[in-house]
Parts: C-alpha cells; structure tokens; sequence
C-alpha cells in the first residue's frame, strides 16, 4: 500500500489496479473513502480501461478480429508498477504485455499520478501510444464516498449539487448497454437527492452535464467534499443496492449502445490515440 500525507490528508492507493483506497482528514478525524465491503461491493476507487462499461456481447471488432472484455476492461485487475513516490505524490504506471495484446491488440502507457495538496487529491490519467498504428480507448473514474458521513445522518440526509443547474437527459441502461434514446432527467435543476431507490434501475448516466464542480452534502452536517471534473463529457452516478455509499464517476466514453455494430474505431465515445500522441484528464476532490 502505498501512503501519501500532508498536514491534513491521508492517502492509501493499493498498486493492485492503481485504487484509491483511503482519503483521510486528519483535523477532523475523518473517512471520506468508501470501505469497499464486498457484501455490497467489493471496490474502493476502480479504473475504468480500456472500456467503460459492457460491450455488446462483451464483444468488439478490429480488423475483423473479435475481442473479448469484460465490463470496464482489465486496469482494475492489474497491478500497477510504482515509477516514482514521494511523501505527497506517487506514480504509477501500466504497459501491455503478452496477455493484453490477446484480448486488446494495442500497445499502450497508462501513468496514473495521485498528488495531494494543500486541502485535497488531485488523480491525473496520461495514456501514450508507443504503438506504431492508432489506439482506441475510453477512460472512466470510479471514486466511491462513504454516505452517510456521519452517525445520525442517514443516506437520504445527502444530495449532490451541481455548481449550475442543469438540462441533462438520463441514457437508460438494458442488460448493461445503453437504449437509443435518452430521458429527461434534470430540466433546470442543480441538486439530485440520494435515496435508496434511486439507483434501482442501474447507474444513472447523464449526458450534456456543463457543471465541473459537484458537491456531496447534507444539510444536517458541516461535512462533505467537493469533486472536480472538468473535460470528461460523460457522467456515471451510482450505488450498489441499499449500500452506504455513492460514486461520482467522470467518464470518457461509455457502455454500447444496444444497436452497436460493435466495430471498436465507430464506438461511441472512443478516443483515437496516433502514434506517439499523449492523452491526458484529471479529476479532484476537496473533503470538508
């Protein structure tokens, strides 16, 4: 495990998949992480590469080859090598190798940085493209923060604000992909209250989110954090059933459309990557 602090935050990231696991304040005896228990969900802070979300039939195409992957591909199951670390920031990096050019035939550098300052985490994403041909890929977060905070509090005590108010339609999720159209979800409204069921049909996917500051609150306690998550086009929210926490999740690109032909260069959301291009997103977050 590897930890990063300063005067007031304490961070553990666990080189397995690269995960965020801890995000301590210190001053105020707090954990803001979610304790992953498997009960409900197994995960603290996943990265989501080289796809987010389900391929139609876990299924895509490259030249005419298939592919196979699971759901939010195979980062979060690697193990990260440690390319540099200090008392406040700490690299780590990902490669291909013999067993991911037979599910994903592209070279490929994946350096995730975690750096801590004064009041919060900064996570940093950089994929590189030592391969000789284009790269396709999508790169999710998938950060989850214990809800409630607070003993007294209960999960419907909290919301999450959007820094402006909000016109975004909801893509709904069948069997994990995506239905063609969208549904009017937020029509000039910046906060989404927690509740138990809200997360009864799957994530909540919105679309067209122009806010890069989301705030997690309650009325009934000082604490909470703020996220942000400028230059991600796409957001995922989302609990596992009756579980004590909620994920902020800043993609870029997403799940398959249920009509899909599934040829991964015409994917949705795919970022195309030449030829010792760089790739680069962040994403922060401010506990209080």
């Amino acid at each position: 495990m590897i930890i990063l602090e300063n005067d007031k935050l304490l961070v553990s990231i666990n080189p397995h998949g690269a995960e965020l696991q801890g995000l301590f304040r210190k001053d105020l005896n707090q954990q803001y992480m979610w304790e992953g228990d498997p009960k409900f969900w197994g995960k603290h802070s996943p990265i989501l590469f080289p796809i987010v979300g389900s391929l139609k039939e876990d299924t895509y195409y490259f030249n005419e080859t298939p592919y196979h992957l699971s759901r939010h591909g195979f980062a979060r199951e690697k193990v990260f090598s440690v390319e540099a670390t200090s008392k406040s920031k700490t690299e780590f990096l990902l490669k291909d190798d013999e067993n991911s050019i037979k599910i994903y035939p592209f070279k490929f550098e994946l350096r995730v940085t975690y750096e801590l300052h004064q009041n919060g985490l900064q996570v940093d994403y950089e994929v590189s493209n030592p391969d000789e041909k284009p790269i396709f890929f999508s790169l999710g977060a998938h950060p989850a923060f214990a809800v409630p905070m607070v003993s007294g509090t209960t999960y419907e005590d909290y919301f999450l604000e959007f820094e402006k108010p909000e016109n975004a339609g909801r893509w709904l999720l069948e069997h994990g992909l995506l239905k063609n159209e969208s549904e009017p979800f937020l029509q000039n409204k910046s906060r989404i209250n927690l509740t138990e069921d809200l997360f009864a049909n799957d994530a909540l996917v919105l679309s067209g989110i122009i806010s890069n500051i989301i705030t997690l609150a309650s009325a009934k306690t000082p604490r909470g954090l703020k996220f942000w998550r400028e230059g991600w086009p796409d957001l995922g929210i989302w609990a596992a059933p009756k579980a004590p926490f909620v994920c902020i999740e800043p993609w870029c690109g997403h799940a398959d459309f249920v009509n899909h032909n599934q040829q991964i260069t015409e994917k949705a959301g795919i970022i195309k990557l030449l030829p010792n291009e760089r790739w680069r997103r962040n994403w922060k977050v401010e506990p209080f």
